[in-house]
C-alpha cells in the first residue's frame, strides 16, 4: 500500500498538469502568429527598438537610390515645404506653439510617419492646419485655404457637415428651456430610446460620454452577469484606449484578463468552446476590411505591405459561427459599432452581416455632432443589480450621461435618419459604393500609379504596389492638392455615405495629380528586384546598427 500511495497522488497531479498544458497550447495556437497577437512580446520588442533618425542625405537615400533620384526627391521635398509654409503661415506658427503645450498634438506630429523619418518631416513639412469653418464637403483653415475634408471627423460625419451643424443648433433649441441641467432627464430621451431599440433590435439603452466609456460598461456588465473574468478581443481590433482592450504597444499596463486571439480562426472557436472563464467577446466590424491587422496608418507604413480586402460572405459566415459558439458557451457577444454604426446598413453591422449581438455600442455620429456613447442590450444583461442579492450591484453613472443638449442633437439626427429618403439611401448603398470604388481604381490604373483602393462601404484605405520606404509621402502630396486627411494619413479616407458626385470626382482628380507629382519626384523608385521582404530586411539591418551604436543618428 505504501508503494502505491505516491502513485495515487502523482497520477491526478500529472493528469491535471497535462490538461493545463493542453489548454495552454490551445490558447497559444489561437493567437495570431504575429507580434500583434502576442501583447507581451510586442511590448518587449518595443523596448528593444532604439530611436534613430535618417537625416540629411540619408533621409532621401534610405533605399540606396542613385544620385539623380535623390536630387529629385530633395527638390520635391523642398517644394512641398515651401508650399506649406507660404500657404498657411498662421497655422504653422500657432500649431508650433501649441505642440509644446498639448501632448496629443505633439504625439500626432511625431507619429504621422515612420519614426526614422519623423525629425526631418516635423521640421520641414508643417502641413497641419487650424480650421475655423466648414461648408458641405469642405473645411477652411485660419489662412483662408479650403480643403476637401476626408477626415470624416473620425467617423462622425456619416452625412454632410451642414446636416450636423443644423442638428446641433436644432437640438439646442429643443432643450434650451431646460439648459445644462444634469441628472434629471429631459422628455426627449424617450423618443431616442425607442428609436435605438428599433435600430439595435435590443431591449434597453444606456447613455455615456464617449464610445470608449460605452464599451467599458458593456464589458463590466458582461463580467457582472456571467461571473466570469476574461474578455476576448481580436488581433488588431480597436475598442478605445483603456487598458483591458488595448494590450501590447500603446498601453503601459499589461492587462491580465484579456485574450487577444486570431479572427476568422477555427482555433479561436475551439478556445471559446472549451474555456469556462470567458465573459464576453468583442467584435469591431470594421476589422472585416483588414482582419487581424491594426488600423492602417502611415506611421507604420514601412514598405507596401498594407493589406486590406473585404469578403462580406466570409466575414458573415465567421460571425454566425462565432454567434453560435457564444450562445452555446454562455459568452456575451458584443458588437462595437462606434465607427461603423449607421454607415454600412440601416441597422448597422447586425443587419449587414445577419447576426444579432447581445450588446451593441454606438457613438460618434449618433450624437448629431456632439460627443456621445450608447450601449444597447438584452434586458437581463443591462440590469445593474441582482434580484436575489440586493447589495450586489454594478454601478455606472456619469456627470454628463444623458446631457440634454446631446440628446437634443441626437433626436434631430434620428429624425433625419429614420426619414424615407435616408432609408432609401441604404437600399442601394452597397451597389453605389462598389461603383464609386471601381471608378476610383480605374482612374488610378489609367494614370499608371502604383495605388489601389480597398473599401468597406464609404470607408476607403489606400494600398500601394511599389515596395518603397516612402509610400507615406503621399499624404503630403494629397494635402498640397487640398485634401485633408486624418492624422493617420492614407489609411482612412472617410466619405459621407451619399457624397456629392462632383465632390467625389474632384477627389479622384486631386488624387491622380498628387500621385503624378509624387511619382515625378522619385519617391516610388526602388532597387531592381526589391519587394516588401527586402525592404524589411534593410530596416532590420538599419535597426541593428542603431542598436549597436545605442541610438546614434544613422
Amino acid at each position: 500500500m505504501n508503494t502505491l500511495l505516491p502513485w495515487l497522488i502523482a497520477l491526478p497531479v500529472a493528469l491535471l498538469s497535462i490538461r493545463w498544458v493542453v489548454r495552454r497550447l490551445r490558447l497559444s495556437r489561437a493567437k495570431h502568429p504575429s507580434l500583434r497577437g502576442h501583447s507581451r512580446m510586442a511590448k518587449r520588442a518595443a523596448r528593444w527598438i532604439p530611436r534613430y533618425e535618417l537625416i540629411g542625405e540619408r533621409f532621401f537615400a534610405a533605399d540606396a537610390a542613385p544620385a539623380d533620384v535623390v536630387d529629385r526627391r530633395r527638390t520635391g521635398f523642398e517644394r512641398l515645404a515651401e508650399r506649406f509654409s507660404t500657404r498657411s503661415p498662421n497655422s504653422v506658427e500657432r500649431l508650433g506653439r501649441l505642440a509644446e503645450r498639448i501632448p496629443d498634438l505633439d504625439f500626432i506630429g511625431r507619429y504621422r510617419v515612420p519614426f526614422q523619418f519623423s525629425s526631418m518631416v516635423r521640421k520641414n513639412l508643417t502641413s497641419g492646419v487650424l480650421v475655423e469653418s466648414s461648408a458641405g464637403s469642405t473645411i477652411t483653415d485660419i489662412d483662408g485655404n479650403e480643403f476637401i475634408d476626408l477626415t470624416g471627423a473620425y467617423g462622425v460625419k456619416v452625412f454632410g457637415t451642414d446636416h450636423y451643424k443644423r442638428w446641433i443648433a436644432e437640438g439646442a433649441r429643443r432643450v434650451e428651456a431646460l439648459g445644462p441641467v444634469l441628472g434629471p432627464y429631459h422628455p426627449i430621451i424617450e423618443r431616442n430610446v425607442e428609436a435605438l431599440k428599433r435600430i439595435s433590435g435590443l431591449d434597453a439603452v444606456s447613455f455615456h460620454m464617449s464610445g470608449t466609456e460605452a464599451v467599458m460598461q458593456a464589458v463590466r456588465l458582461a463580467r457582472y452577469h456571467t461571473g466570469k473574468s476574461h474578455i476576448v478581443r481580436f488581433c488588431g481590433a480597436y475598442h478605445g484606449w483603456w487598458d483591458d482592450v488595448q494590450p501590447g504597444i500603446g498601453n503601459p499596463a499589461t492587462p491580465g484578463k484579456v485574450y487577444t486571439l486570431a479572427e476568422m480562426s477555427d482555433k479561436t472557436l475551439k478556445v471559446l468552446a472549451t474555456r469556462s472563464n470567458i465573459a464576453c467577446v468583442l467584435v469591431n466590424p470594421l476589422q472585416a476590411l483588414h482582419p487581424n491587422a491594426n488600423a492602417p496608418g502611415d506611421g507604420a507604413l514601412i514598405a507596401a505591405e498594407r493589406s486590406a480586402s473585404f469578403d462580406r460572405q466570409a466575414y458573415s459566415d465567421w460571425l454566425k459561427r462565432l454567434r453560435a459558439i457564444c450562445s452555446q458557451a454562455g459568452i456575451v457577444l458584443i458588437f462595437d459599432e462606434i465607427f461603423v454604426g449607421f454607415r454600412i446598413a440601416a441597422r448597422g453591422a447586425q443587419e449587414y452581416f445577419g447576426v444579432q449581438a447581445d450588446l451593441v455600442t454606438y457613438g460618434k455620429t449618433l450624437g448629431g455632432g456632439l460627443p456621445v456613447g450608447v450601449l444597447c442590450g438584452r434586458a437581463e444583461l443591462m440590469k445593474r443589480y441582482r434580484d436575489d442579492r440586493p447589495v450586489d450591484i454594478c454601478f455606472a453613472r456619469g456627470t454628463f450621461n444623458s446631457h440634454p443638449y446631446v440628446l437634443g442633437a441626437m433626436a434631430a439626427f434620428l429624425d433625419h435618419y429614420e426619414s424615407g429618403p435616408v432609408q432609401g439611401i441604404y437600399e442601394t448603398l452597397e451597389a453605389d459604393w462598389e461603383a464609386r470604388a471601381a471608378r476610383f481604381n480605374a482612374a488610378l490604373e489609367k494614370a499608371g500609379l502604383p495605388l489601389r483602393i480597398a473599401k468597406l462601404s464609404s470607408i476607403f484605405t489606400v494600398l500601394y504596389d511599389a515596395p518603397s520606404r516612402y509610400n507615406w509621402m503621399l499624404q503630403f502630396y494629397l494635402n498640397a492638392e487640398g485634401i485633408l486627411l486624418p492624422w493617420t494619413g492614407t489609411g482612412r479616407l472617410i466619405f459621407p455615405i451619399a457624397p456629392d458626385g462632383v465632390m467625389f470626382d474632384e477627389v479622384i482628380q486631386r488624387f491622380v495629380r498628387a500621385g503624378h507629382a509624387m511619382q515625378a519626384d522619385g519617391w516610388w523608385w526602388h532597387p531592381p528586384g526589391a519587394d516588401n521582404r527586402s525592404v524589411k530586411r534593410e530596416i532590420l539591418r538599419e535597426t541593428l546598427r542603431a542598436r549597436l551604436l545605442r541610438g546614434a543618428s544613422t
